[in-house]
């Protein structure tokens, strides 16, 4: 069996953010996963400006101006499929997310993606507006997604993970991998078909 390269993408800058604790207990279930190489990726680490490419990278060919993101979109290239963590503020997903999404095109297309969304009601309306965005990226979006509800009472004061905190979520998130498994190798042997 192929080993599938597995993205998990922290998808907050903010000091004192959630995405990181969720990220490293979906890659530790995904390093699980017969045939996943998995590596989590912080945008905090590639500081892109707000996009201002003069067209769209789906038009100039994926050109960009940017080493960083230049960087970014070397990663994303590696990947054969991604796990978002897709915070909620104001009622959908944080512009750093939106901004780390268009630094990218070429590279995302024909590759699965599933969500772990966490804030109001478990993030819920911001994994619906990505699915629409990553629709437009040529991504393939998986069925489940973990949708985990007030993470501000999952950490204590030194804000570590209370121990336990997200057993609840285990199953969706054996569901999700299990789809992203199976979606990515299909895409995979699409994409190398081409």
């Amino acid at each position: 069996m192929d080993t599938l390269n597995v993205k998990v993408i922290i998808g907050s800058t903010r000091p004192g953010r959630f995405g990181d604790k969720p990220a490293a207990w979906v890659a530790e279930l995904a390093k699980q996963q017969v045939g996943f190489e998995v590596e989590v990726l912080d945008v905090r680490d590639y500081p892109m400006p707000f996009f201002n490419e003069p067209v769209s990278l789906s038009s100039s060919g994926g050109k960009v101006s940017y080493p960083e993101a230049i960087a970014w979109a070397k990663k994303i290239g590696e990947a054969d499929a991604f796990v978002i963590m897709a915070p909620e503020y104001n009622h959908g997903y944080p512009a750093v997310l939106k901004n780390a999404l268009d630094y990218a095109y070429a590279e995302w297309n024909n590759k699965p993606v599933g969500f772990v969304g966490y804030g109001s009601v478990g993030g819920a309306r911001s994994v619906e507006q990505l699915r629409l965005v990553v629709a437009e990226l040529q991504m393939a979006s998986v069925r489940t997604s973990v949708h985990i509800m007030a993470p501000w009472t999952l950490s204590d004061e030194q804000g570590n993970l209370s121990a336990g905190a997200l057993d609840q979520y285990a199953q969706s998130a054996q569901s999700m991998l299990e789809q992203l498994g199976l979606w990515g190798r299909a895409l995979k042997v699409a994409r190398e078909a081409k």
